[in-house]
């Protein structure tokens, strides 16, 4: 693909094929995601890339304490409900998937279901769990730099014909997810990517979210009209 191909093309993909991904694949995408710039080459950033049994403790663990009523505790901060223009934007695209789904706004079972989709990583047969280095967790720079390498990992993903959708649903749960991938304690746990072969006939595969026009987000100073 071309560079535009791949910016432009890809979304966030919320179903998969249940076919395996080969090794030396997500090797070759994270080779790629890993070029991505960090502050003075710190290079923060670890993986931890999870199939299989494994994964699907993760999944059992993540969707019954989450049943059961325990706590989020997630490694790091949430910050305040969003309100206004990022709450209509978070309402936004919710209303996208539903209106794609088929869930109506009384439909409460649905709309558990489609939670729980996120607590078991969209049954992807992946899961990359990115985590950062404690001795950074002070620095803003840190989960900046996260965001930098994730955001070249699925479009690196994409390039490759993978599908990934950045979750946080998925370690909401954060003692399950490090017991089961064997988190070290110098590690932090910063976000997961569900990883797989899209599966073309899930509806909500289809959505593209919407963005705001550059006029909206850009403000040039000292350029000629």
């Amino acid at each position: 693909m071309q560079f535009d191909d791949v910016i432009l093309g890809r979304r966030s993909v919320r179903g998969y094929k249940p076919d395996p991904v080969p090794k030396a694949l997500i090797e070759e995408v994270l080779s790629l995601a890993m070029r991505a710039p960090s502050s003075m080459n710190t290079q923060p950033w670890s993986f931890y890339i999870l199939t299989g049994e494994p994964l699907d403790r993760i999944r059992a663990g993540n969707t019954e304490r989450n049943l059961a009523g325990v706590p989020h505790s997630r490694e790091f901060r949430v910050g305040q409900a969003f309100e206004g223009k990022h709450r209509e934007r978070q309402v936004g695209v919710a209303k996208q998937l539903f209106s794609a789904m088929g869930i109506a706004r009384e439909d409460k079972e649905g709309r558990l279901d489609w939670v729980l989709r996120g607590f078991r990583q969209f049954d992807a047969p992946v899961c990359v769990i990115v985590t950062y280095d404690r001795e950074l967790a002070e620095s803003d720079d840190t989960p900046f730099d996260c965001g930098a390498v994730t955001t070249a990992l699925v479009n690196a993903a994409w390039s490759r014909g993978l599908g990934a959708v950045i979750n946080s649903q998925g370690i909401m749960q954060s003692p399950v997810v490090r017991e089961h991938a064997g988190i070290a304690d110098d590690q932090v746990i910063m976000k997961a990517v569900a990883l797989g072969w899209p599966d073309e006939t899930f509806p909500a595969n289809a959505v593209v979210s919407e963005r705001k026009s550059v006029d909206e987000a850009a403000i040039f100073v000292g350029f000629d009209e």
